[in-house]
């Protein structure tokens, strides 16, 4: 069995929803679910491809402050986390300091 997730803005989650529901026993998918309380937090620069350890300073950050990671996506410039929601800001400001961006 494969899990099949996705992320849409808010304001299409019906929609896409609605499509899910519509081919769910085309595709042979047992459920559809879909979950409006995530957030999503990234990482984006060229330099990502020279700079390694980003991604385990970014995931250790995360852990360290008991910010649970729900998905990832990950390009060669790209590194996205989701997350719930109401630990987005809070992830935000620890990546900054992590990585140095919270200097005056």
């Amino acid at each position: 069995m494969t899990d099949i997730s996705f992320t849409v803005a808010k304001t299409d989650l019906d929609a896409a929803t609605l499509a899910c529901n519509r081919v769910q026993k085309e595709i042979g998918a047992e459920t559809v679910t879909s979950d409006d309380n995530i957030g999503r937090v990234s990482l984006i620069g060229a330099g990502m491809k020279s700079s390694p350890g980003v991604t385990a300073l970014m995931f250790e950050t995360l852990y360290d402050n008991g910010i649970n990671i729900e998905m990832i996506s990950t390009s060669s410039i790209r590194i996205s986390c989701v997350l719930r929601a109401e630990r987005v800001a809070e992830a935000v400001r620890h990546l900054h300091r992590a990585f140095g961006l919270d200097a005056e």
